[in-house]
């Protein structure tokens, strides 16, 4: 039996993508809202990137955080949203064997960074507000680079751990992902080894990552609001807390999606397909709107940006 498994495994070329089990008519609104979607995506990261680079007033360690949020959610969206849309389309919605190996290493490795990358930034929330007069050199910019830098690094490590353990399975049951596209869950539904050490090593894996950031995030924000309840002004301690609240939301959303997804028992495919869509596709879209709309100098930067682009056009305009 083993035998034929590894034979069937060594034979596989390719996956097909189930994606939404909904009627055929809806497949036009659901590419449509992910295509509208994924366009915000683009526009709002690729926006962000571009301002905190260009303004020097937002050369600061939170838009450096900040600037590597829109990066991670800039690219671990495209990863998925294009071949999701080609499916809508597609008859056969296959994925070769490699794309799906790219897949799920390449998300791996963004939505793990992410985590770490999220929790650095409450630590930075915390030296900003708890211990303001030390901030700039707390947050030195070496530490900045080391604190991003150690996020890839873990979500590398991560990454190659659970793509290496994924794909040793002998995929012998099916070759039908039940998902948009190629997660390590839906991968164990179809594979006929036996997953029960394999469970056991993912779960002590998002154990390891997930918990040791909550921890970090939790911990961060229980001193932010110890010391935001001992400033007397309510303008101070508003603009304490408005500093923190988009990130509280961000943070919100992708580990309540995360947890739902990876720590909780796998007994709903199509809710957690829903998940899925909400750190895959719907928290890269709200992050900039989020940081911008609720931000002064981002708001200002991009008034900036905008008013030299109007002047530039006038001007073309007048020597036409």
């Amino acid at each position: 039996m083993g035998d034929r498994g590894a034979s069937n495994h060594s034979e596989l070329t390719d996956f097909i993508l189930l994606g939404f089990r909904v009627r055929p008519e809806l497949h036009i609104f659901l590419f449509l809202l992910i295509l509208l979607v994924y366009a915000m995506v683009l526009l709002g990261n690729s926006g962000m990137i571009t301002i905190i680079m260009t303004d020097p007033r937002l050369n600061t360690p939170m838009y450096f955080f900040l600037g590597n949020l829109s990066f991670i959610d800039l690219f671990y969206s495209s990863v998925i949203a294009p071949k999701a849309m080609i499916n809508f389309w597609s008859e056969n919605k296959s994925i070769s064997f490699a794309g799906c190996v790219t897949q799920l290493f390449l998300f791996a490795l963004f939505i793990v960074t992410e985590g770490f990358l999220l929790a650095a930034m409450a630590y930075d929330r915390f030296i900003a507000i708890c211990n303001p007069l030390l901030y700039s050199v707390q947050m030195s910019t070496h530490l900045c680079t080391q604190l991003v830098a150690g996020s890839y690094f873990c979500g590398f490590i991560t990454s190659v751990l659970q793509t290496s353990m994924t794909f040793i399975l002998s995929f012998c049951a099916s070759q039908a992902i039940d998902h948009f596209y190629c997660d390590y869950r839906p991968l164990q539904r179809i594979s006929c080894s036996d997953l029960y050490i394999h469970k056991i090593v993912s779960f002590f894996l998002c154990s390891i990552i997930i918990l040791p950031t909550i921890i970090v995030i939790i911990v961060s924000y229980m001193y932010i609001v110890s010391t935001v309840l001992k400033i007397r002004s309510t303008e101070g301690r508003k603009k304490a807390f408005s500093t923190c609240s988009s990130h509280l939301g961000a943070v919100s959303v992708i580990y309540g999606a995360i947890i739902f997804m990876y720590v909780i028992p796998d007994r709903f495919p199509e809710l957690s397909k829903v998940a899925s869509l909400c750190y895959t596709l719907v928290t890269p879209m709200l992050n900039p709107l989020i940081y911008s709309l609720r931000n002064k100098d981002v708001k200002e930067a991009l008034r900036k940006i905008l008013g030299k682009k109007l002047f530039l056009f006038n001007s073309i305009l007048k020597f036409m």
